[in-house]
C-alpha cells in the first residue's frame, strides 16, 4: 500500500519503509511508503544548510533562482533547465534546496506551473546592478566597470511587477517622479525591454502620456504593493529608434597634440587606427555619448560627424 500524505508538487524524497506483520502467512510482509511531505517549516528547519556548504555548481543555482524570484517574481524549473543545461529533476531537487534555505518560500501557481515570490519575500543575497540586468534581459551583454558605482538601491517589487507587466504584454500605472518637472503624476506606460548602461537599469516603454517610447528609471517610481494592469488597448506602435543601428566614429579631441593623441589612442586602444567605431541602437546613442564622456568639455574624445 502506498500513502502520499502531501501536495502533488516538489516532493523531496525523505520517506520510511516499515514492516508490517500480519496472521496469515499468504503476504507475510507489505512494504508502506508514509510520511511523504513537502518542506514545511519544522522538515525546513531539519534540512536547513548554508549555502557555503553546497558545492558550486550548485550554490550558483541556488543564487541564481533565488534572483530570479526576487526581481522576476517568478521562477520555474525550466529557468534553471535553460540557463545551466540541467535535467528536469536536477532542478526540482535545486527547488527543494532552496525551499530549504529560504525564510519566505513562494508560493505555488498550479495555473502558472511557477512559483511566485511573496510579498514578505527575502533574498538570500544582493547582487549587483549587472547581475540585475542579466538576470532581467539575459540576450544583451553588459558592460563592465572597475570603478565604485553610485549605490542604486532598486525596489524589488516594482522591478517585479514591471517585468510581469513585460512577459505579460500588458499596460501598467505607474507613479514616476520626473527631474525635468519634478511631477508625480500616474500614468499608463507599456513595458517592452530592460536596457543598462553600465551604471543604471532603465525600462523602455511606450508612454500614453506622451505617445512616445521613453527611457524610465525604476528606481523613480513609486513603490505599490500592486500596480494596477490592463491589457493593451492595441498593438505598440513599431520602435524605430531602437530598431534603428548607427555607427559612431570616436576620435581623440581634435585639439590635442600629436604626442596627446598618440597617448589617447594607446589608453583607449586604437591600435593603429584612427577612430574606434561603436555601432549601437539609436535609441542608446545618448547613453554610448555620456558613458564615453563625449559631452564633457575636458573628454579626451570626440565624435567624428
Amino acid at each position: 500500500m502506498i500513502l502520499l500524505e502531501a501536495q502533488p508538487h516538489e516532493l523531496p524524497p525523505q520517506m520510511q519503509i516499515c514492516r508490517m506483520k500480519y496472521s496469515h502467512e499468504i503476504n507475510p510482509l507489505s512494504i508502506r511508503i508514509v510520511n511523504v511531505w513537502t518542506l514545511g517549516a519544522e522538515s525546513s528547519i531539519a534540512l536547513r544548510m548554508s549555502l557555503e556548504a553546497l558545492k558550486h555548481a550548485q550554490r550558483e543555482r541556488i543564487l541564481f533562482l533565488d534572483q530570479c524570484l526576487t526581481w522576476r517574481g517568478q521562477a520555474n524549473r525550466r529557468d534553471l533547465m535553460e540557463r545551466f543545461d540541467i535535467s528536469m529533476a536536477q532542478a526540482a531537487l535545486d527547488f527543494r534546496t532552496y525551499l530549504s534555505l529560504t525564510d519566505t518560500p513562494p508560493v505555488y501557481d498550479a495555473v502558472e506551473k511557477a512559483y511566485f515570490s511573496s510579498d514578505d519575500h527575502s533574498p538570500l543575497t544582493d547582487p549587483g546592478p549587472e547581475q540585475v540586468f542579466e538576470l532581467l534581459d539575459s540576450k544583451t551583454t553588459s558592460l563592465g566597470a572597475s570603478i565604485p558605482l553610485p549605490t542604486r538601491v532598486m525596489d524589488s517589487t516594482v522591478v517585479a511587477q514591471l517585468y510581469r507587466a513585460m512577459k505579460g504584454e500588458r499596460d501598467i500605472q505607474i507613479t514616476y517622479t520626473s527631474m525635468t518637472s519634478g511631477l508625480s503624476d500616474p500614468q499608463w506606460i507599456s513595458p517592452v525591454r530592460f536596457h543598462f548602461d553600465g551604471e543604471a537599469i532603465y525600462l523602455r516603454a511606450w508612454s500614453y502620456k506622451h505617445k512616445a517610447y521613453r527611457d524610465y528609471l525604476p528606481i523613480r517610481i513609486t513603490k505599490q504593493t500592486e500596480m494596477e494592469t490592463r491589457v493593451r488597448p492595441a498593438p505598440l506602435l513599431f520602435d524605430t529608434d531602437w530598431n534603428s543601428l548607427v555607427c559612431l566614429w570616436i576620435r581623440p579631441r581634435s585639439d590635442l597634440s600629436d604626442a596627446q593623441a598618440r597617448a589617447v589612442r594607446l589608453e583607449y586602444g586604437f591600435d593603429d587606427k584612427l577612430h574606434i567605431l561603436i555601432e549601437t541602437r539609436k535609441a542608446l546613442v545618448f547613453y554610448v555619448v555620456r558613458r564615453w564622456r563625449l559631452n564633457q568639455e575636458n573628454s579626451r574624445l570626440e565624435l567624428d560627424i
